[in-house]
């Protein structure tokens, strides 16, 4: 490669880094630029390959095109790669590794792939050399990169060698939650290289292992990432100027600049010292303050010139107790509203929970932790009050949304007061432009559930992001929360059992009241609450009318159906269902009302199935609640379920269970269901949706609910 010969690269980065690796790599020289996939295709000469592997802060590997053909078949890839002349790209003695990354090839295997090639440069040596190169997988001289889409295939000389982001500073076997070129992007993404060049401090409260923290130091410094790296892939390669390459690191060793205040956090001790390692290997020892603090227990903000508050909070696995972290954040989002006029931004995997911090973010990006799909945050300066939501773009829409849960919780409050009700829906969807529903839980503190319906994909995602951390801030404010009291849901159209599948494993239950019995609810393990609010009344209404008479629970959930029949006076009660977490779940909400014993049994069963066996047998109830989901196609089930198509046969099969002059009440929360006509030519049915629709479920009701009995004359037992 002559020195002023532009020749091809492709420069690779973290997914969703591409679009700041353009605009670096064109900076440090490389010309037509633009973003290809996961990173950069470009035209650069000898020059600037050289400062794009010093000095890019994004990079993963920078890849010199060497040949491109067409591959059919594994033979027209032996074929093609023993078209370079290998000997004049790298000498005899060197070791090589060739890594291949396929798509839609018309072979399946890279390893393979990768192999055929090694076997064609050791041929190509062979005969020209009459000796082979060693291939050293670890620590090659020359690495070599094989990429095949479709037909075509490219070979190409990685310059860079091992990946970029080793800058070199790190100890190999210290834990690293973040790779160091991610850590760049983060930083850039979140402002740092603006807020460092006029002075402000850089502050990471839960720092690790630092690498935000020497990314930050690095970049404020002017600091090349590659100085410190003990090799390069074109160290071996023939077309390497050295004199070239020296005078680079020569003019990167003076470029260095005056650093700002960087301070890091964190209760590791061990961290702490590697940190403090890192930074002594950048010669950055002086600059770079870590200091062993808890995260209630931050620096004091005066003593810092108001900068970047950043940082990377534990997925769940350093911690080593996921329970933990909901509290986590909220603590975190107690520390955000002591640094009133700094800039904030976390990067997390775990977006559902960001949330607690109750800070509006102004912007997110997507990006990747590995394989990971993780969020930057970034909340904009922070106000001295940051539970206050931010003015959004369509803030006259916000407001609207302000002023209607206050009116609801105005209305609502007389009714819940008058008649002593702890749990209730205060908001849903009343305005389109804001389709939430919001939850009232008044268990041992106030907990609000806020559901959002999955917006259409013509709303833009960073509109979507800003009306929901301005409901999630109102809602908080309104309803006056702790920090671990609100609760957020994605309500998306759901498949299979998703809807009563767990959503994650850091909840807990508490006990909330209802009409004077007392049901567990888990506020953050699935996306329903274990307690269908829409069905108060129904309870009621099964409590009524089951006194003296022996109830049935089919797809009993957990089982607050059979808690009201039982405390009504049910002689006994069968709740069936085919979870065994939620047939647990049924026996606490027993046992918490003094209702645990033989009496009311619990069974694990396929409804379906156990409906067909049970009417072979001669036991029979005197009422049965049949209350099925819309869709399931739960493995461990015979057959799959669907309420609209199956309905009439789950209502033929459970009226065969009735003892004679028993009910049978159909529920479904399926919206637009329709009830088939041959049920109603069948059965003498009675529609008692209005009825069982409570006050706070007008609005927008959630169920229908149907009461069913056989007609005189026609016994249950039989067929049609």
């Amino acid at each position: 490669m002559p020195a002023e010969a532009h020749s091809r690269l492709f420069v690779s980065a973290p997914p969703g880094v591409a679009p700041r690796l353009c605009s670096e790599v064109s900076a440090l020289g490389a010309t037509r630029a633009r973003v290809l996939g996961a990173g950069v295709q470009c035209r650069a000469t000898l020059d600037a390959a050289y400062r794009i592997c010093l000095w890019s802060r994004f990079a993963s590997h920078v890849l010199l095109q060497l040949e491109t053909f067409t591959v059919k078949d594994e033979d027209a890839l032996y074929r093609g790669a023993r078209g370079v002349d290998w000997p004049a790209v790298f000498p005899l003695e060197a070791t090589f590794a060739v890594r291949a990354t396929l798509n839609n090839a018309p072979f399946a295997h890279s390893g393979f792939a990768a192999q055929r090639v090694k076997d064609a440069i050791a041929d190509t040596f062979r005969a020209a050399c009459g000796k082979r190169p060693s291939v050293d997988k670890a620590r090659a001289d020359i690495r070599l990169h094989l990429h095949v889409q479709r037909t075509r295939a490219t070979l190409s000389l990685d310059l860079a060698g091992e990946s970029l982001h080793r800058r070199g500073y790190r100890d190999p076997d210290a834990p690293a939650p973040l790779k160091e070129n991610l850590a760049a992007a983060i930083l850039d993404l979140a402002g740092w290289p603006s807020i460092a060049a006029r002075g402000g401090a850089l502050l990471d409260p839960m720092c690790g292992s630092g690498t935000l923290l020497l990314e930050g130091a690095m970049m404020a410094a002017n600091l090349a990432p590659g100085l410190l790296r003990a090799r390069f892939g074109f160290e071996a390669w023939h077309a390497h100027r050295a004199g070239v390459w020296q005078e680079q690191r020569d003019a990167a060793r003076d470029a260095s600049k005056a650093l700002p205040p960087i301070v890091g956090c964190d209760i590791d001790s061990a961290a702490l010292r590697c940190v403090r390692e890192s930074a002594q290997r950048l010669g950055l020892e002086d600059a770079v303050e870590v200091q062993k603090r808890a995260i209630d227990d931050h620096p004091d903000p005066r003593a810092l010139q108001p900068g970047l508050l950043l940082t990377n909070p534990p997925y769940g696995v350093r911690m080593g107790d996921e329970t933990r972290l909901p509290a986590l954040y909220a603590q975190l989002g107690r520390l955000l509203r002591c640094y009133p006029g700094w800039r904030a931004a976390l990067f997390t995997g775990n977006p559902d929970l960001v949330h607690r911090l109750r800070v509006p973010s102004v912007a997110r990006h997507k990006l990747y932790n590995g394989a990971i799909a993780c969020t930057l945050f970034d909340f904009g300066e922070l106000a001295g009050d940051a539970r206050a939501p931010a003015p959004a773009a369509d803030s006259g829409a916000g407001q609207a949304f302000a002023n209607r849960l206050r009116k609801n919780l105005k209305h609502l409050r007389r009714w819940t007061r008058r008649e002593h009700i702890e749990c209730y829906r205060v908001y849903d969807a009343d305005i389109p432009e804001y389709a939430f529903a919001i939850d009232v839980y008044r268990a041992a503190s106030p907990h609000a559930v806020v559901q959002e319906y999955a917006p259409p994909e013509s709303v833009p995602a960073a509109q979507a992001a800003a009306r929901r951390d301005s409901v999630l801030a109102v809602t908080a404010e309104l309803l006056a929360l702790p920090d671990a009291g609100l609760h957020y849901k994605s309500r998306r159209r759901q498949r299979g059992n998703t809807q009563y599948s767990r959503q994650a494993s850091h909840g807990s239950l508490e006990a909330v009241s209802e009409d004077g019995l007392q049901y567990y609810v888990n506020f953050e393990d699935y996306l329903d609450t274990g307690l269908f609010l829409h069905h108060r009344l129904t309870r009621r209404h099964i409590r009524e009318c089951a006194t003296g008479r022996s109830f049935l629970n089919l797809f009993a959930y957990t089982g607050t159906a059979s808690v009201s029949a039982a405390a009504g006076g049910a002689t006994d009660t069968l709740s069936v269902d085919l979870s065994h977490a939620y047939l647990r779940w049924a026996g606490e909400n027993l046992a918490l009302n003094g209702l645990r014993d033989t009496r009311h049994a619990l069974q694990h069963a396929d409804c379906i199935a156990w409906m067909a066996d049970a009417a072979l047998a001669p036991r029979r109830w005197d009422c049965i609640f049949l209350d099925p989901p819309s869709f399931s196609n739960s493995k461990a089930m015979r057959t799959t379920l669907d309420v609209q198509r199956d309905h009439p046969a789950l209502i033929e099969s459970a009226s065969r269970l009735l003892a004679p002059g028993g009910v049978l009440w159909f529920a479904t929360n399926k919206r637009r269901f329709k009830l088939d006509t041959g049920v109603r030519d069948r059965f003498a049915v009675r529609d008692l949706s209005a009825r069982t629709t409570p006050p706070d479920f007008v609005r927008r009701p959630a169920h229908q609910c149907w009461e069913i009995r056989p007609r005189r004359g026609l016994s249950p037992s039989r067929g049609k």
